[in-house]
C-alpha cells in the first residue's frame, strides 16, 4: 500500500477490490506478476509430493531411509530459511523488483539442478537453490503486492499472493497426474518448475520499482508516475503529500537509531511498537506453520497412501481433490478478509483446522483396529522365502495384521478375493511387489486397505477449507501492514524466517513422527499444536483491517488487550486500545 486519505474498513471489500481494479487494471497487472513469486512456492510445495513417490522408485536408498526423503523434501525449506533473511536487507537496499528478479534467477537454476540430477545429493542442492528463491520470494511479492495496492482493497489485493500459492499447488498435482506414466516422470515434474520462474521474470522486467520505496530513494517523478496509473488525478496529490510526511518521519528516526542491519534490529527490538508487532507477525507465521498443512502439501500423495490407497496415480489423483479445495479456500479468503477481518478469519480457521485433525486421527485410528490379518497360507503362496523375515521372527506373528507388516517395512499383499481378508506379510522388495500386482491384488508399503479410509481423505479436503481461507492467506497479509514503515522489511524478514524454520521442523520430521506415533499420534500432536497456535492469535494479533499503516501503528504503541464477548459487541475491531 501507498498511503492516502482515510479509509472506513466497513467499505474496505472484495467487491469494491473488483470495482476497483476493473476501473483500473494496471493495479491488478501489478499484484498478479508479483503474485507469481507465491506460484513458485506453490508449484514447488507440490511437485515434490508426486515426484517423491518416483524418486523413491529410481534410488533405493531414498525408498529405504526416511531421513533422505524427509531431507529432499525439506531442503528446499533450508534455503527458504537464508533467503528470507536476506530478503529483508535485499528489499531495503535494491528494490522489490530487484529482489523478485533475482529470486526468480535462483529458482530457475535450482529446478534445472533437479531435473537433472544423477544421484540423491544433487538433487538435495537443487532444492536448497530453489529455497534460496522461494524465501527471497515469500516476503517480496508481498511487500511488493501491499506497497502499489490502495489502503481500501489492500487485504484483498495481497491475497492474490495466497491465490497463486495454492493456485501453484494446483497445477503441480495437475502436472503430476499427467506426467506419472511418462519415462523419467520426476524429472519433467521438478524441472517444469522453472516455467513460472521464466515467465515472472519477462512480466517484472515491464514492471516499475515500489512506488513507496522509489520515494524513499529520491525518486519522486517515477513514483508520481506510479501513483497516476494506480489512482486517479484527484488522489495523486493526497498520496504524495502522505508519502512525503511518512518518509520524512521514518528518515528522521533512522538518523537517530542508525541505517545498518545492526542498527535497525538493535532499534527494533527496543521499540515496543515493533515488538508487538513481531509478537503478532511471529504468532500468525508459526502457527500457520505447525497446524501441520504442508504434512499434507508435501506429503499428500503419501498420507493418501497411509489411508489406504496403494495406487501412485490414485494417490496423485486424491491429492489433486485437495490442492484443488485449497486454491478454492484462497478465493474465499479474498472475498471475506477484507470484509470479516484478519484475526476472526484465522481464530474460525483454526477451530475448524482443530476438528478436523481430530477427526481424521480418529478414522486412521480406526482403520488401524481393523487392518485385515496376516494369513499363512496367503505367505506360503509365494514361497517361503517371500515371507517378511521380522514376521517369521516374531514370537506373536499370530497377532500380525497388515498394520504390523508395514509398520516393520514389510509389504503387504492383498488378498486375491477380497483386499479387506487376510493377506500375506512379504518382503518389501520390487520383485515380489511385481508378483502381487501380477496376480491382480494390491500391494501396500504404506498403509493398508480400509473401508473407511475414504473418511481420512474427506477429512483432509475438510481440513484444507477451513485452512485455506483463514491461515493460508491470512498470517502473510497481517506480516505486510502489522510492522512500522521504517522497519517493514526487517520485521518481515525476521517473522519469514519463523514461518521457514517452523516449516523445516515440521517436514523434516513428519515422517519420522509418523512412524514413531502412527498416524494417529501424528495428526493428534498437530491438532494440540492447532489449540496452542489459537490462544497465541486470540491474545497477540490485532485487527488491521481498513486501517493505514499509520493508524496500525498507533493500535500497537497504545496496546491492546482481548476483549470479553460482552465488550466486543461495543468494539467491533476486537481490541481494547
Amino acid at each position: 500500500m501507498v498511503e492516502g486519505g482515510a479509509v472506513k474498513a466497513d467499505k474496505t471489500e472484495f467487491t469494491e477490490c473488483w470495482r476497483t481494479v476493473w476501473r483500473t487494471p494496471y493495479i491488478m497487472q501489478l499484484a498478479l506478476t508479483a503474485g507469481i513469486g507465491g506460484l513458485l512456492f506453490g508449484y514447488d510445495t507440490g511437485n515434490i509430493s508426486g515426484a517423491l513417490l518416483y524418486i523413491r522408485d529410481d534410488f533405493e536408498e531414498v525408498d529405504k531411509k526416511t531421513w533422505l526423503q524427509e531431507t529432499i523434501v525439506s531442503m528446499t525449506v533450508a534455503g527458504a530459511i537464508i533467503g528470507a533473511g536476506f530478503g529483508g536487507w535485499l528489499n531495503d537496499s535494491f528494490g522489490r523488483k530487484k529482489s523478485i528478479l533475482l529470486a526468480d534467477v535462483v529458482f530457475l537454476k535450482g529446478a534445472i539442478v533437479m531435473a537433472v540430477a544423477p544421484a540423491p545429493w544433487v538433487i538435495i542442492i537443487g532444492r536448497i537453490m530453489v529455497g534460496l528463491g522461494v524465501g527471497m520470494a515469500s516476503m517480496t511479492a508481498p511487500l511488493y503486492i501491499s506497497e502499489a495496492s490502495p489502503a481500501r482493497i489492500r487485504g484483498a489485493l495481497v491475497s492474490t499472493n495466497g491465490l497463486l500459492i495454492t493456485s501453484g499447488q494446483f497445477l503441480a498435482y495437475v502436472v503430476n497426474y499427467a506426467l506419472s506414466s511418462v519415462k523419467s516422470q520426476w524429472r519433467w515434474m521438478l524441472g517444469l518448475a522453472a516455467v513460472p520462474a521464466g515467465l515472472q521474470i519477462v512480466l517484472m522486467l515491464m514492471l516499475p520499482e515500489s512506488p513507496r520505496w522509489l520515494y524513499r530513494k529520491n525518486k519522486v517523478d517515477e513514483a508520481r508516475a506510479i501513483l497516476e496509473r494506480i489512482y486517479s488525478a484527484d488522489e495523486v496529490e493526497d498520496e504524495i503529500n502522505a508519502l512525503e510526511i511518512s518518509i520524512a518521519n521514518e528518515k528522521a528516526l533512522e538518523a537517530s537509531i542508525g541505517d545498518t542491519l545492526g542498527a535497525k534490529l538493535k532499534g527494533a527490538l527496543s521499540n515496543v511498537v515493533v515488538r508487538r508487532g513481531l509478537y503478532a507477525g511471529i504468532a500468525c507465521q508459526v502457527t500457520q506453520q505447525f497446524v501441520g498443512i504442508n504434512t499434507v502439501m508435501y506429503y499428500a500423495p503419501t498420507i493418501v497412501q497411509f489411508a489406504g490407497f496403494a495406487s501412485k496415480k490414485t494417490a496423485l489423483a486424491l491429492s489433486l481433490i485437495t490442492s484443488g479445495i485449497n486454491a478454492l479456500g484462497s478465493l474465499i479468503s479474498m472475498a471475506f478478509v477484507d470484509r470479516y477481518g484478519r484475526r476472526r478469519l484465522m481464530m474460525i480457521s483454526l477451530v475448524g483446522i482443530i476438528t478436523c485433525l481430530i477427526a481424521t486421527a480418529v478414522t486412521f485410528l480406526e482403520a488401524s483396529h481393523h487392518a485385515p490379518g496376516i494369513s499363512p497360507m496367503e505367505n506360503r503362496h509365494f514361497g517361503a522365502n517371500a515371507t517378511c523375515s521380522d514376521f517369521m521372527a516374531a514370537g506373536d506373528s499370530y497377532k500380525w495384521d497388515c498394520m504390523s507388516c508395514v509398520e516393520a517395512k514389510c509389504g503387504f499383499c492383498s488378498n486375491a478375493v477380497n483386499k479387506y481378508q487376510p493377506g500375506a506379510c512379504l518382503a518389501n522388495t520390487k520383485q515380489l511387489g511385481r508378483d502381487c500386482r501380477g496376480e491382480d491384488r494390491t500391494w501396500f508399503e504404506k498403509g493398508c486397505p480400509s473401508e473407511i479410509g475414504f473418511l481420512a481423505v474427506i477429512f483432509l479436503g475438510l481440513y484444507i477449507i477451513s485452512y485455506s481461507p483463514g491461515m493460508g492467506t491470512v498470517p502473510w497479509i497481517v506480516n505486510s501492514e502489522i510492522y512500522p514503515l521504517r522497519y517493514r522489511g526487517l520485521g518481515g524478514g525476521i517473522a519469514a524466517v519463523a514461518n521457514w524454520v517452523s516449516n523445516l521442523i515440521v517436514s523434516q520430521t513428519f515422517l519420522t513422527i509418523q512412524e514413531s506415533l502412527g498416524s494417529f499420534g501424528a495428526f493428534m500432536l498437530f491438532a494440540g499444536f492447532s489449540c496452542v497456535g489459537l490462544v497465541a492469535i486470540f491474545l497477540l494479533v490485532p485487527e488491521t483491517k481498513g486501517l493505514r499503516f499509520e493508524e496500525i501503528e498507533k493500535v500497537l504503541e497504545k496496546g491492546y488487550r482481548p476483549v470479553t464477548l460482552k465488550s466486543k459487541a461495543k468494539n467491533a475491531g476486537g481490541f481494547s486500545v
